[in-house]
């Protein structure tokens, strides 16, 4: 009977560097969210919780205007916009998923640098938990959140002062 080989453990490889496309897109993406989030500092928040967007100069939500009943993403630019002043609870307030969103967007920023700056890879992190435990949770909330901006547009309480 042939002797089982003991394990030996090593421990874990370093993981490869990131090519310089890879590094620039890095850099790009970081760039990208910066920017979101400068133009949302530029912007200033409706006071109506809806429609900073039109700032930019872009038009009115049409499905607001034809239904009486925000869309998925009304109050988004509102949200980030309070965001970025530190407001935390009027981005929350006026936009749950935009305050996630604007979040996300800033963590990007320096995720971004950082991958850009050492080549060191940060999805071999992501790979490591389940899409399960972050794609339904962000989904639910974002129904969750259309449901708030619902309610507190059909109470007429969906701006924040």
């Amino acid at each position: 009977m042939p002797q089982a080989v003991p394990a030996i453990y090593s421990g874990p490889s370093p993981a490869p560097q990131v090519t310089l496309a890879g590094r620039f897109a890095a850099l790009l993406v970081s760039g990208g969210c910066l920017a979101l989030l400068l133009t949302a500092a530029w912007l200033h928040p409706s006071p109506a919780g809806v429609s900073t967007h039109t700032g930019l100069g872009l038009p009115s939500c049409q499905f607001l205007a034809r239904t009486g009943i925000p869309c998925v993403s009304c109050g988004m630019t509102t949200s980030f916009s309070w965001f970025v002043r530190g407001n935390l609870l009027a981005s929350l307030y006026v936009q749950p998923m935009g305050t996630v969103l604007a979040a996300m967007c800033a963590i990007t920023v320096w995720a971004g640098l950082y991958i850009a700056l050492t080549g060191k890879p940060l999805a071999r992190l992501l790979r490591l938990i389940p899409p399960r435990y972050y794609i339904a949770p962000l989904m639910t909330w974002t129904i969750l959140a259309w449901g708030w901006k619902i309610f507190i547009h059909l109470r007429g309480i969906d701006g924040w002062r």
